[in-house]
This record gives C-alpha cells, structure tokens and sequence, in this order.
C-alpha cells in the first residue's frame, strides 16, 4: 500500500466520524440568527379609532418580539439588523418553526396576520433574504445570512468530490501500466512528448 492511500483513507475515516458524530448530535451546530430587514402592514385590526397598533412576532415556545416602530398600516419600516429586539429568532438547521405576526387585542385574543412554518430552507436568495407576502396583511422581508451556503461551504464540497475520486484514482491504478494509458480521458501529455522517440 502507497503511503498515499493510507493518508486519504485516514482523512476519509474521519470525516466519516465527524459526518456521523453532528448527525447524531445536531444540537452542536450553532442555528442560525434570523433578523427583520423591512415591514409593511397594510391593515390594522384595531376597533377603536385613534389607537396604534402593538404589532409583534412570535415563534411557538419563545417569547414575543414586540415591534415598537410599527404603529402605522400602509408605512414602509426599513430595520439596520442592529435594533435591541433583533433578532427574531434562531433557525435550527434541520427542523422549521412555527412562527407568525400578530397584533395585540386588549379584549379578545390576539390578532393574527399570519403563522407559517418557518424553516431554514426558505432562504433561497443567494444574499440570505427571504420575502414572505400575505395579501391584504403584510410584507416582510427577512435575513439570514448563515442559512444560504457561502463561497467557502461550496468549496468544501468540490473539494469532497475531488477527494472521493482521488481515493478511486489511488485504489484502482496499477504501476504496471502507463499512466496516461489507464485514465486517457484525465491525464493528458503534451503532443511534444507523446511524439518524441528516444
């Protein structure tokens, strides 16, 4: 056996481990932060004229996030990320949220804009946005840049499809043979030395 081998069969293995090792505890991977870039409301469900609306965003199980700039329909909010009730909330990686806006009712139980399920996959802007749009309701518009994979992450898996067939490339050769005679297709020699005759 080529030290070669030995050295990608050992990189191989553990990989293996850690693939196996946060699949069986997702928990270790850190969720990634949700944060409200803009709000519009187009209606307010309030009875009594004159009173603002007290709008938030709630996931089920967390606490609600009040949204105190929002007191007006038909206003387009535009939010820095940096604002003391941001975040929203965290996405875990695997699993969605039952999430929602809501406005507050002081007689009645609370209004509902919308609840969805709210999942990771739903960022499928390369820049980490999300647009969610309910007619008549609201739209808003949300940022999560740890949930689209970056330059880096794509890189990663390249370079695992470069490794898996290098691992091939290693068990399958045979010193016997010519290179180039075994994988034609790969390894190409320039024609100067494939004419040369010593």
């Amino acid at each position: 056996m080529s030290i070669l081998y030995l050295l990608i069969s050992r990189v191989f293995s553990v990989f293996l481990v850690c693939s196996v090792f946060l699949s069986c505890f997702p928990g270790l991977v850190l969720p990634a932060i949700v944060t409200l870039e803009s709000l519009e409301i187009y209606n307010t469900h309030q009875w009594l004229p004159n009173t603002k609306p007290v709008v938030y965003f709630q996931c089920k199980g967390e606490n609600k996030t009040v949204l105190p700039d929002v007191k007006e329909d038909h206003v387009f909010y535009n939010f820095k990320g940096e604002e003391s009730w941001q975040p929203l909330t965290e996405l875990p990686s695997k699993r969605c949220k039952r999430c929602g806006f809501y406005e507050e009712n002081s007689f009645v139980s609370d209004d509902v804009y919308e609840e969805w399920e709210f999942c990771h996959s739903d960022f499928t802007e390369p820049d980490g946005k999300y647009i969610r749009f309910k007619e008549k309701e609201f739209n808003a518009t949300f940022l999560c840049s740890k949930c689209v994979p970056s330059a880096n992450e794509s890189l990663v898996y390249i370079r695992l499809g470069l490794f898996i067939r290098a691992e091939f490339f290693v068990r399958v050769y045979n010193p016997e043979e010519p290179l180039w005679m075994q994988w034609p297709g790969i390894v190409r020699f320039p024609s100067t030395l494939m004419s040369r005759t010593d």
